[in-house]
């Protein structure tokens, strides 16, 4: 392990999962530095469409601090930030442009960016959108964590600018996310909050499926679903489903489907939290096809990528149990073995460990000038 680091994240919430992935991303990679001695503040601009909804108010894992203005928030904590090892910006948070440039201009020892959306983030800086980064940004961070891996990082240092630019995907705590061993109510279940980019695979993976195996049960749980969208009777619609209730809800399907957005899928190499989720509750999965998927859990063996509705239907119709069961803990084992929120963190440890404090950088280059 390395020494002990102290690290201070201001990302888009931690408090809630509601309508997001971020939490439970942020959740599990803390929890692993926890475990590993190291100690986070995790800064939280405090905003009513999560206030409302706040499933971890009070984590035991690190310290949280909800903050309503950028200006008081660095007067605050600018001690903690500037004598921090390391300083992790995430995506999505609100006025980042100017939370970063703030950051920057205190010298933290280390300051990186985490992008658990570097597609979209990608997508939008060349529409010139900037809504949480600005393209001139990019170069200021020591490293430019990415959650998608392959040919994106290339293109984070050749074509914008990144110093570093550096895989860390998603993660999944392995300590909650296990079997429940529930009997089974759907055959098929979707976990993911409503995205018109989704939708259509939705529609071709899950509802027509739906319709043409009406002897069979389906469930699709989140939020922001349209109310004319036209679920056939044996579709059950939950509106919101705290992380509390994911390994249960996972535990109770035979299979769970895995959809991406669409700039994920064009970037490939972006695994889903829900992917490594799934797996951890040992329940197989069908997903949708994208670029690297098949060398992260191995198709046919590890996992079901289907392209049309009639993969589904034939994975509900004709995999037997003994198959079924060997999906599962082949995605299980892969799972378990690297990407729990614990090895996460030692990546992450490893990570900043490498990269140089930047008085000591700002003193190396001096000297250079000055020889």
């Amino acid at each position: 392990m390395t020494k002990p680091l102290d690290i201070v994240f201001l990302g888009l919430t931690l408090s809630s999962s509601w309508g997001n992935g971020h939490a439970t991303t942020f959740r599990a990679l803390i929890r692993g530095l926890k475990a590993e001695g190291h100690r986070t503040l995790f800064l939280e601009r405090d905003v009513p469409w999560y206030a409302g909804h706040r499933d971890l108010p009070e984590p035991d894992f690190c310290e949280l601090i909800y903050y309503s203005d950028i200006g008081s928030m660095l007067d605050t904590h600018r001690g903690r930030i500037v004598g921090a090892d390391a300083v992790v910006v995430g995506s999505y948070v609100p006025e980042g442009v100017r939370l970063i440039d703030c950051l920057d201009a205190l010298g933290p020892k280390r300051l990186c960016f985490y992008d658990i959306d570097t597609p979209v983030t990608l997508a939008k800086l060349d529409r010139g959108d900037e809504e949480y980064l600005a393209l001139r940004q990019v170069p200021l961070f020591d490293a430019y964590l990415s959650f998608s891996g392959g040919q994106i990082l290339i293109r984070l240092e050749q074509q914008y600018g990144a110093r570093k630019a550096l895989p860390l995907y998603c993660s999944v705590d392995a300590e909650r996310y296990r079997n429940t061993n529930e009997t089974f109510r759907w055959d098929l279940g979707y976990l993911g909050t409503f995205s018109p980019d989704r939708q259509p695979a939705v529609d071709r993976l899950l509802i027509e499926p739906a319709r043409r195996l009406p002897h069979l049960q389906f469930v699709v749980a989140g939020p922001q679903y349209p109310a004319d969208i036209d679920w056939p009777k044996n579709v059950e619609r939950i509106e919101h489903l705290p992380p509390a209730d994911h390994p249960s809800f996972y535990s109770r399907q035979r299979f769970t489907l895995n959809v991406t957005r669409t700039d994920m899928i064009a970037a490939g190499w972006s695994p889903s939290v829900r992917l490594f989720e799934a797996a951890a509750c040992g329940t197989p999965i069908v997903s949708d096809d994208w670029r690297g998927l098949d060398e992260l859990l191995p198709d046919q063996d590890a996992i079901i990528i289907a392209r049309q509705t009639e993969d589904v239907i034939e994975a509900l119709t004709e995999i037997g149990e003994v198959d079924r069961r060997s999906l599962a803990r082949k995605a299980e084992a892969i799972v378990l073995e690297g990407h729990t929120g614990l090895a996460r963190a030692r990546e992450l440890a490893a990570d900043l460990g490498h990269l140089p404090e930047r008085k000591s950088r700002t003193q190396h280059m001096l000297r250079k000038v000055s020889a």
